[in-house]
């Protein structure tokens, strides 16, 4: 497959994509939001909890 075969292959999967995408609803976004949020906050109090025990060894 050259170059322009996989250009238009990857325009034809890409417009087949948007077809089928739609804009979530109220309540889904709201979900994915809180969601979001929950793994941004654990992924910070991970990264807390290291910097603190690496300040209480003297790292």
């Amino acid at each position: 497959m050259n170059v322009q075969e996989s250009f238009n292959q990857f325009i034809k999967d890409s417009k087949r994509v948007l077809k089928v995408a739609r804009k979530p609803d109220l309540p889904e976004y709201l979900e994915l939001a809180k969601i979001s949020a929950l793994g941004v906050a654990i992924i910070g109090v991970i990264g807390f909890v290291i910097v603190m025990l690496g300040s209480l060894i003297g790292i």
